[in-house]
C-alpha cells in the first residue's frame, strides 16, 4: 500500500467511524432527537455498525486499521513500523473530521443544548478511579487486538468479508461486556480527536472537556495493544 493510500484510507475510514459512532451517541443523548433515550443497546450496535461500514469502505486503501492500538498490534506482529506514523496521522485527522461532522449533523440540537455534551464526543468513566479505568481500557483493547491478530488478519479470513463482520460484532460484544465502566474507547484517536473538537466547538452549555482524564483512553488502549501483540508473538 502506498503512503498516500494509507493516509487517505485512514482519514476516510476513521472519519466514517467517528461520524457514525459519535452520531449514535448524539442521537441517543440530545433533546429533540428522535432516538433520544434509546439506550446502551443502540450505542453498542451503533458503534459496531460504524466499524463495519468504515472498515468495508477503507479496507482496499489502507487495510482499515482505523485505530492506533490496532496499528501498534499489527506492527508488533509483522515487524513493519515504517508506515505507523502515517496511520496515526490519518486516524487522528479522520477522527477530528468525523466529530466535526457529528456536530454539523445535529447542529440544531446542539444549538438548543442545555446539558454537558462531552459524552457524545469522548468517553467518561462512571466511577472516577484511574487505576480501574486504565485496566478496563487495557482489557477491552486487548480483547479487540488479539481477535484481530488471530482471526481478522489471518490468511483464511483477512480484513475483508467475514473478517470485518467478526471484528464489528466483537466491538458490539466488548461494548456489552466491558464497556460499562468507561464507555470503552478501545481506540486512542476515537477519544482524543473528538475531545479536541469538543473543546473547540461553540456548543452552548457544553461543559468541560475533562483533559485530566484524557490520558487514560490513550494509554490504556496502547498498553492493551502491546500486550496483545506480545502474546501473539509468543503463542502463534
Amino acid at each position: 500500500m502506498s503512503n498516500l493510500h494509507v493516509f487517505l484510507g485512514e482519514v476516510l475510514g476513521t472519519g466514517l467511524l467517528i461520524l457514525l459512532g459519535g452520531g449514535v451517541c448524539a442521537a441517543v443523548t440530545l433533546k429533540k432527537s428522535k432516538a433520544q433515550g434509546a439506550g446502551w443497546t443502540a450505542i453498542a450496535f451503533g458503534w459496531g455498525f460504524a466499524v463495519l461500514i468504515a472498515a468495508y469502505t477503507s479496507n482496499s486503501l489502507s487495510g482499515a486499521q482505523l485505530n492506533p492500538a490496532v496499528t501498534v498490534a499489527v506492527a508488533i506482529k509483522t515487524g513493519h513500523w515504517n508506515q505507523v506514523p502515517l496511520y496515526f496521522a490519518g486516524q487522528l485527522i479522520g477522527a477530528m473530521i468525523g466529530a466535526f461532522l457529528v456536530w454539523l449533523t445535529y447542529l440544531g440540537q446542539f444549538q438548543a443544548n442545555e446539558e454537558p455534551t462531552l459524552g457524545i464526543f469522548s468517553t467518561i468513566p462512571e466511577i472516577d478511579n484511574p487505576i480501574q479505568n486504565l485496566m478496563t481500557e487495557i482489557i477491552g483493547t486487548f480483547v479487540l487486538c488479539i481477535l484481530i491478530l488471530t482471526v481478522g488478519l489471518n490468511a483464511g479470513v483477512g480484513l475483508s468479508g467475514i473478517g470485518i463482520l467478526i471484528i464489528a460484532l466483537t466491538v458490539v460484544g466488548i461494548g456489552y461486556s466491558l464497556g460499562g465502566p468507561t464507555g470503552y474507547a478501545i481506540n486512542p484517536t476515537r477519544d482524543l480527536g473528538p475531545r479536541i473538537v469538543h473543546s473547540l466547538l461553540p456548543i452552548p452549555n457544553k461543559g468541560g472537556s475533562n483533559w485530566s482524564y484524557a490520558w487514560i483512553p490513550v494509554a490504556g488502549p496502547l498498553i492493551g495493544s502491546v500486550l496483545a501483540g506480545l502474546l501473539y508473538k509468543a503463542m502463534f
